[in-house]
């Protein structure tokens, strides 16, 4: 079997863009993969360089190789070694489709290529259901919509703020530029509130997406530590993992952190370091599926939990629930339900609208268990690439 193309797709929906792989064969079978970038800047360069890896690396070599194609694009792409979202987001969307291909020439779920089932089903905790919320009653009737839809673990933004540029009211985060004290006090109110909507048996999280500084983010962590967070989210600037451990040391509540470190050796500091209780690296940006098991068996030497971090798109869930079903050291899984329905619609069987209880079960079907619906995915056509540059 050799690969023969790459189909590229730039969905822009509702303020998201996801970009979604498919890798073609010469025996009629495809595999998809996603790129997490579907918010902030750079969707449009992780395609060019999607297009690019795929001409000058992919095209025509075995799917069936895929470490050996994962250390080309590592190894010779030249800023894969010490790079960022854009080189990683673009390696791991391709070596993605690598595993879905193996697997669905194999007839088997992917999970099953990466060790087996750990378990059959995970739990998940709701993302954006609180982004046009600036008020601690607006953003309590958003938590009390969530749970009512099952949810029993939810993350918020307490200092975000919304965009007034934007139509559909996305939100944005702050600066710790002009943090004082009523900010503080604004995210003590927005947690609060929420707490007191959904009860003490919703596990809450908070991410501060690394808006503050240090010590402001102590002072507000010591302010939110009565609340029993399940966990406090990017307090700092991932790279500074000496920042990272002086929070971490000062706060009761445990540490996340992870969606902006690229590969293993991007986590390695944090776990040497013992700066986090809680890694949640991307599948769409650290490297993809094999990377991230790496990470998690890293971290279970360093007795850390894993609770995979999601931004994209229909594909990247399905993917993710493939990784959870294989590490022993699983946490929670993030997932955005509330997004619009052509979002979803990307895909014949999203994995979002299947949450029951707050858990998903893991797919049986093979490969990753989702096909592109033609009808939606056709209209957001990137590019095709087909041969080698």
């Amino acid at each position: 079997m050799k690969l023969t193309g790459f189909n590229i797709y730039k969905a822009e929906i509702n303020g998201r863009t996801p970009v979604i792989v498919e890798a073609l064969t010469d025996e009629g079978i495809s595999g998809l993969g996603e790129a997490a970038l579907a918010y902030g800047s750079g969707s449009g360069a992780v395609c060019e360089l999607i297009a690019e890896f795929a001409e000058r690396f992919v095209i025509g070599r075995d799917p069936f190789q895929i470490e050996a194609i994962w250390s080309e694009l590592y190894d010779h792409t030249f800023w894969a070694k010490g790079g960022g979202p854009i080189v990683f987001a673009a390696i791991s969307a391709i070596e993605q489709t690598l595993w879905d291909i193996k697997a669905r020439a194999l007839n088997v779920p992917v999970f099953e290529l990466l060790g087996g089932k750990y378990r059959d089903e995970v739990r998940v905790y709701a993302n954006g259901w609180s982004f046009t919320a600036v008020t601690p009653s607006e953003i309590a009737n958003a938590a009390e919509a969530a749970v009512s839809q099952g949810y029993d673990a939810l993350k918020l933004y307490p200092l975000s703020e919304v965009d007034p540029g934007h139509p559909n009211g996305k939100f944005r985060h702050v600066s710790h530029r002009r943090y004082d004290r009523a900010m503080r006090d604004h995210a003590v109110g927005m947690v609060s509130a929420v707490r007191s909507a959904v009860g003490p048996e919703v596990d809450l999280m908070v991410d501060m997406s690394a808006e503050l500084t240090p010590d402001a983010i102590v002072q507000v962590g010591r302010a939110l530590e009565e609340f029993d967070l399940l966990f406090l989210e990017e307090p700092v600037d991932p790279s500074n993992v000496g920042a990272l451990k002086s929070v971490s040391d000062k706060l009761s509540m445990p540490i996340a952190v992870g969606e902006r470190l690229y590969t293993r050796y991007g986590f390695r500091p944090v776990m040497e370091a013992q700066a986090a209780g809680i890694l949640q690296p991307d599948i769409g940006n650290t490297g993809g599926l094999m990377e991230t098991k790496k990470i998690a068996a890293m971290a279970e030497a360093y007795s850390m939990r894993i609770a995979p971090h999601i931004c994209a798109g229909p594909v990247a869930s399905a993917v993710a629930l493939h990784l959870d079903a294989a590490i022993p050291n699983f946490m929670i899984q993030e997932l955005y339900p509330f997004r619009v329905p052509e979002h979803f619609a990307l895909v014949d069987e999203a994995v979002e609208p299947k949450v029951r209880n707050g858990k998903l079960t893991i797919p049986q079907t093979p490969g990753y268990g989702v096909e592109l619906n033609r009808k939606s995915i056709e209209q957001h056509l990137f590019r095709r690439v087909t041969s080698k540059a």
